[in-house]
């Protein structure tokens, strides 16, 4: 990504303020910085050379004070809206990272899922170094340094020569610098992606490790992967430091020949005092904000790469949504014609030629072996997913036609894992609703909690075994009455007791009229359904 991408500030409207502002406090810090030299040096040089007292020097220091506080103010604005405008940006990209994700759908979300959480979590953090140090510097050295360079130019045209010799040395070994820096800030952030995914792969897989005895195997694989993270992030810190290193010497150097070139020609009376001194401090002003673009390019780097991901994502094209009403599921069969859909990757098709019809008003039950694609054709039932080949239609309407949010408006998915946040039981399902809870046998467990319905639970139903997680999903879906009720295995991991008031819980949603779709590997579910559908995949040929 470059230093000052435009897709970035096209993605986040904190950033394109921020550079706007920092433009203009820019130009404040080129006109204050050439005020701050002049005026010191005409407080002092009259008073060197004894053509004027202390006394004349007044008006020049009080000037003098009022520029510091005029640079103390700009300095601090542009920290503080560095902040800001970071942490917006951030927020921003982080928001629209999410939303898109969710638009391309579970299934390319989840081959991406470690890579989004590490850079849209630590990764972008690193944004914020970029906003406060690097960005500030970049656009002072578009106003500062050609500004104090006009200015020595005018009062020394022999100096400004040596400066524009000087000059070029820095950018190029910047560049030089940046290649490396932003190379190992890539390998940074992948060793980062990779230590992330072992962890949340560990940490989701934790419970069967221990159960089995093997919870203390991974342990040497985390610790390579941590020290290789480690090596990473030094060999970054290393570079940072030789490049602010190699660059302060380098404007060091270019400051000490103008310097050095200005007082042999003041001894010889070429140049006189007030000028000289002018041009002296002038020109590690000049210098500076050139310094600091590289010293702090590596802040930025990190970020950037995070940013640059980020946008990729953002960026990633999806089909335009359908416009199409939706017809009624109370009254409408869906109708799946040939579905194929290829798994990325596997080398398979699954669900491979599918053909069946969900009629309205019953349950139908999705059955097959594990990986044959039932719940690959529930994600494109639902429009989160484009088949490869055939159709899912209701009334002839394909279903990607179909406008997403009409479409869903009307049916309730309760997917294995449902979706539980911190708060009451009542909040999660919606409001009190007693005859829901009956019908799924959710009020047994409501008798049982300390505070009934206002009982707090955690993130994911901490507080609640599976088995009642799964009937507080029930419950809501039962609550919404929505015309399609679909159930991904919901009595996967349950015991006989929860498993008959799920059954009990299905027939009731269907007495009430709702259509209901279940993937099913139990016989008990099987039983219950009208209808079922048996799913197929197939392996294709690499």
């Amino acid at each position: 990504m470059k230093p000052l991408d435009p897709k970035l500030l096209s993605h986040a409207a904190p950033a394109r303020r921020y550079v706007a502002l920092v433009t203009v406090t820019g130009i404040l810090s080129a006109a204050l910085i050439i005020a701050q030299c002049f005026l010191i040096s005409y407080a002092i040089s009259p008073v060197i050379d004894g053509t004027a007292g202390l006394t004349d020097s007044i008006p020049f220091i009080g000037s003098l004070a009022l520029v510091f506080l005029g640079r103390m103010v700009v300095t601090w604005i542009q920290e503080s809206f560095g902040h800001r405008a970071a942490l917006a940006t951030i927020s921003e990209l982080r928001s629209k990272v999410l939303d898109k994700a969710g638009d391309l759908g579970p299934r390319w979300l989840a081959a991406r899922a470690s890579s989004i959480v590490t850079f849209t979590t630590r990764g972008l953090e690193d944004l914020e170094p970029y906003f406060v140090k690097y960005l500030p510097q970049l656009l002072l050295t578009a106003t500062v340094t050609p500004a104090s360079l006009f200015v020595v130019l005018l009062l020394d045209w022999p100096s400004a020569i040596i400066i524009v010799f000087c000059l070029p040395i820095i950018p190029v070994f910047m560049i030089l610098i940046g290649k490396m820096t932003e190379s190992t800030s890539k390998k940074k952030l992948a060793s980062m992606e990779s230590l992330g995914d072992q962890v949340l792969d560990l940490i989701a897989g934790l419970p069967t490790l221990k159960a089995l005895g093997r919870e203390q195997g991974p342990v040497k694989r985390v610790d390579s992967l941590g020290r290789s993270y480690t090596m990473t992030t030094m060999a970054a810190l290393r570079v940072a430091f030789l490049s602010g290193s190699v660059l302060e010497f380098l404007a060091t150097l270019s400051t000490a020949l103008v310097a050095v070139e200005v007082g042999f020609r003041m001894v010889y009376g070429y140049l006189d005092l007030t000028t000289g001194l002018i041009i002296i401090m002038l020109t590690p002003e000049l210098f500076k904000p050139l310094r600091e673009v590289g010293s702090q390019f590596h802040a930025s780097t990190d970020g950037l790469a995070a940013a640059e991901q980020a946008i990729t994502v953002i960026e990633t094209p999806i089909s335009e949504p359908g416009r199409l009403p939706s017809p009624d599921l109370n009254r409408s069969d869906i109708v799946i014609e040939n579905l194929s859909v290829e798994a990325e990757g596997r080398g398979i098709v699954a669900p491979a030629g599918l053909t069946a019809t969900i009629p309205h008003g019953h349950i139908t039950a999705l059955a097959g072996p594990s990986g044959s694609g039932k719940s690959t054709t529930v994600s494109v039932l639902l429009g989160l997913l484009e088949p490869s080949a055939g159709t899912a239609s209701v009334n002839g309407v394909p279903i990607g036609q179909i406008d997403p949010d009409s479409w869903r408006s009307q049916i309730t998915w309760v997917p294995q894992r449902p979706v539980l946040v911190p708060g009451t039981v009542a909040e999660n399902i919606g409001g009190i609703d007693d005859e829901a809870a009956r019908l799924a046998g959710f009020d047994e467990v409501i008798d049982t909690l300390p505070h009934g319905w206002q009982t707090q639970i955690g993130q994911g139903g901490v507080g609640l075994s599976l088995g009642q997680r799964q009937r507080l999903a029930l419950t809501r879906a039962l609550r919404e009455r929505r015309a399609l009720l679909v159930l991904d295995e919901p009595t996967a991991h349950l015991d006989q007791t929860s498993e008959a008031h799920i059954i009990e819980a299905v027939q009731a949603a269907k007495s009430n009229g709702q259509t209901v779709l279940v993937i099913a590997h139990r016989p008990t579910l099987l039983a219950i359904a009208d209808k079922i559908i048996t799913v197929s995949a197939l392996e294709v040929a690499r």
